[in-house]
């Protein structure tokens, strides 16, 4: 016969996949018919758009567009023109885990771009380009919590608590966001758009109810050409809130949201130096989790009965650390040419890398720093440098730490003695998981037509406490409960000293 066991539903996700796939695009791409032969690429910078993701048997594909923004400078004409080119992924990553069922929250980034010249009409780009992916597969889980009638059958039964974090929801939603966004007066009217880049952040989640309610910022940043030939700048920062819906998930639970684009379009409003019309489609992906409390059944014997006892290995995870940090970078790049001053800078996000020394963590992360810059003969140089930036934190032994970076705000970039000055701040945001294992009963079952033999046993025996034992195993081993060994022995507390001499009363 078996017992009925009281159950904690435990379902939700689990991770089968974190991973960052890496792979390089190149193109060959022919310079269109109404451009003019090109003299040089002067910088090359990339937007990335995923435009599918999707799980299998066996692996993850992801699929998008590099969207390359090329300055090159015309032969014959001044100033410089914008030159598109658009080179395809397909990128994919294995685990025998991952089935058609899995969720995939995924985060593309390019580590840098660059281009040359074939010929005075083809150009070669190459971009190199990192997606960051989380796969979760669905559980339907549960922990056993207590024996629901152990009179029936004389059952003892033994609990612990214990805490685990449970990923609850993982979802996403698409959406759109247009605007028109005008220069500021103070800004020089644009004669053509010839980059632009859109930095996306989220900076507030919570689950309200059935829903999942975050705000964040998008971030453009524009340079244009203006009508004598020169560069400038336009920085836009265009508020974001959305409403998306899940389940399973309290209002306390922990929300983990990144912004992604699957679509950007900037113009330049026709007959208006000022008007910029900016349409992007955005897709957000929500990771939600839980810290819960459980009751597990960790050990069950009967005083009438002998039992049969299944035992599952619980993997519990708890959240040891989650937290976010600024870090302010200041420095003096050697540039190699004297710069007059610098037209336009930006900062990619290379990979991150983790050096533990006991339980302190250094997360490093090399931050590619880009600049354009423009000579004192006038000539138009693109220069790239690798920082790499460092945060320390305290993260427990055994911890498994991710790690996303990104740089929080436009990049001051100005000549300096030797080369160029740059100023960032780069914000680490982490979480760090550890994980345990818990042995608990999982089922349980006795035979009602054979009770255990009690005849020709004393009925009460004497022991001696050993070191370490504690009063349930005693009670186990005679038969007997923990309850009766107490009042035998008019003890108020289950702790028992070394050396004590028990009197045990056996069931008959």
């Amino acid at each position: 016969m078996e017992l009925e066991l009281e159950r904690t539903a435990l379902d939700g996700f689990r991770g089968v996949l974190d991973a960052a796939v890496a792979q390089e695009e190149t193109v060959e791409s022919i310079v269109p018919d109404a451009c003019p032969d090109l003299l040089e690429v002067c910088d090359t910078e990339g937007v990335v758009c995923l435009h599918r993701k999707e799980a299998m048997e066996g692996r993850v594909e992801l699929s998008g567009t590099i969207h390359a923004l090329l300055l090159c400078q015309p032969d014959g004409e001044v100033g410089l023109r914008r030159l598109e080119v658009d080179l395809p992924f397909t990128c994919t990553a294995d685990s025998p885990d991952i089935t058609p069922g899995c969720k995939v929250v995924a985060q593309p980034r390019l580590r840098g771009a660059d281009a040359r010249l074939v010929n005075p009409r083809k150009v070669l780009v190459r971009a190199d380009l990192v997606v960051d992916v989380q796969v979760f597969a669905p559980v339907a889980d549960w922990a056993p919590a207590s024996v629901l009638d152990p009179e029936q059958a004389g059952v003892e039964q033994l609990s612990q608590s214990c805490d685990t974090c449970v990923t609850v929801c993982v979802q996403e939603k698409p959406f759109p966001f247009s605007d028109e966004l005008t220069l500021a007066g103070s800004r020089p009217e644009a004669e053509a758009l010839l980059k632009w880049r859109v930095s996306l952040e989220c900076g507030e989640a919570k689950v309200i109810g059935s829903k999942l309610i975050f705000k964040g910022s998008a971030r453009l940043q524009v340079l244009y050409r203006c009508a004598d030939g020169g560069l400038s700048t336009g920085e836009f920062e265009l508020p974001i809130s959305q409403l998306m819906e899940v389940s399973g998930a309290g209002e306390e639970a922990m929300c983990q949201v990144g912004l992604i684009l699957t679509d950007l379009s900037c113009e330049l409003d026709d007959g208006d130096g000022r008007t910029i019309s900016v349409t992007m489609g955005l897709l957000a992906q929500a990771v939600i989790r839980e810290e819960r409390s459980l009751t597990l059944l960790t050990d069950v014997y009967s005083t009438l009965y002998q039992l049969d006892n299944e035992i599952r290995t619980m993997d519990l995870s708890r959240v040891a650390d989650r937290g976010e940090r600024e870090v302010a970078v200041r420095e003096l790049l050697e540039t190699g040419v004297a710069p007059q001053d610098v037209l336009d800078a930006y900062v990619t996000m290379g990979d991150v890398t983790q050096n533990r020394e006991g339980e302190r963590v250094s997360l490093t992360v090399q931050a590619n720093v880009h600049l354009l810059c423009r000579t004192e003969s006038g000539e138009t140089v693109a220069v790239t440098r690798t920082i790499p930036v460092s945060c320390p934190v305290d993260l427990p032994e055994g911890a498994r730490c991710s790690c996303r970076c990104a740089c929080t705000a436009p990049v001051y970039g100005a000549p300096a003695s030797g080369g160029a000055e740059v100023r960032f701040p780069v914000r680490f945001a982490w979480l760090a998981l550890t994980g345990s294992k818990a042995a608990a009963v999982s089922a349980v079952s006795f035979d009602e037509n054979a009770p255990i033999e009690h005849a020709g046993q004393p009925s009460i025996v004497l022991r001696m406490v050993s070191g370490g034992e504690r009063l349930w195993d005693i009670a186990k081993a005679y038969g007997t409960t923990a309850r009766d060994v107490m009042q035998a022995n008019a003890l108020e507390e289950e702790e028992l000293p070394d050396g004590q001499l028990l009197l045990i009363p056996r069931k008959r």
